[in-house]
């Protein structure tokens, strides 16, 4: 028997696995809010991505002349304490919370899915092993790790990429885990051991397509979790350093001047709600589309 037909006789899910993602699809579709968020998160990506060339002002261009002003027509958001444009700090800061969360967020993704992978495949007492050092980490202060590699590497907001990749990817190896062990405990699964396909076959080609759509969500919920930590690391003086900046450092500054300028701390408010809205709306209706445990048809 070729391997081909074997792979059709033993993973029933996986034959089905076109339909079940084209139907996923139908429904995403059908959530309009879902699609309006992914529409600005597209939108919003590319406008941060060209800042550089569509920034009304270089981001470290000072104007102590001015000092902090209101909205008007040259400065449209306004001007920081330094006489600084709000509006071409936001787009450049833009850039380093998008890359912050979608960098960090990758690393979580090639540790975690892997490891959660092979430690639910294994299962029995490499499981328990793998899993114990999973919690070990988990008691390490994330506040405190960061301070460590600042002093120890300088303050780079490189650093931030892998502070909170080490982090996040402890979450993510435990949720694929345990879709691993649901999945292998399938009798398509037992099938595939039985016929004497490779350890490598089973998890490419019969695990891992039944926990991508697990992957795929958990990752959109895991950005913006993981933008919010970057702001929380600026607002204490952690993250990005001046001149440069990121949402989170706009707003630890706006919130130090809110009596007197509370356009510097509204701004940027808005946009990174908006943008943390719209990462949560597109991961729950990609939830609901992709779990037929939350699909009623």
């Amino acid at each position: 028997m070729k391997s081909s037909e074997i792979d059709a006789t033993v993973s029933p899910v996986y034959t089905i696995e076109e339909s079940f993602h084209d139907n996923a699809w139908q429904r995403l579709k059908m959530n309009r809010l879902a699609i309006v968020s992914l529409v600005f998160l597209i939108l919003l990506s590319i406008i941060c991505a060209i800042a550089t060339w569509i920034a009304p002002y270089p981001y470290d261009l000072q104007n102590l002349a001015i000092g902090a002003s209101s909205p008007s027509i040259r400065h449209w958001f306004g001007t920081d304490i330094l006489g600084r444009d709000l509006l071409t700090r936001l787009l450049y800061g833009g850039q380093i919370s998008l890359l912050v969360g979608l960098c960090a967020t990758m690393v979580s993704l090639l540790i975690g899915v892997p490891y959660g992978m092979f430690s639910g495949y294994c299962g029995g007492k490499t499981d328990a092993f793998m899993m114990r050092i999973v919690d070990i980490l988990y008691t390490l202060p994330f506040t405190i790790l960061v301070i460590i590699l600042m002093v120890v590497f300088g303050r780079n907001f490189l650093l931030l990429f892998a502070a909170i990749g080490a982090v996040e990817w402890l979450t993510m190896a435990r949720i694929i885990r345990g879709d691993v062990l649901a999945v292998k405990e399938q009798t398509f699964i037992k099938a595939a051991v039985v016929l004497g396909l490779s350890q490598s076959r089973i998890i490419f080609r019969h695990i891992l397509p039944n926990v991508l759509g697990t992957i795929i969500v958990y990752t959109t919920l895991t950005i913006p979790k993981v933008m919010l930590l970057e702001a929380f690391l600026s607002f204490l003086g952690l993250g990005v350093q001046p001149p440069m900046s990121s949402w989170g450092l706009l707003i630890r500054d706006g919130a130090e001047v809110m009596e007197s300028h509370p356009w510097l701390l509204i701004f940027p408010g808005i946009i990174f709600s908006v943008t943390l809205f719209a990462l949560n709306r597109l991961g729950d209706a990609l939830r609901d589309a992709l779990d037929p445990r939350f699909n009623k048809t």
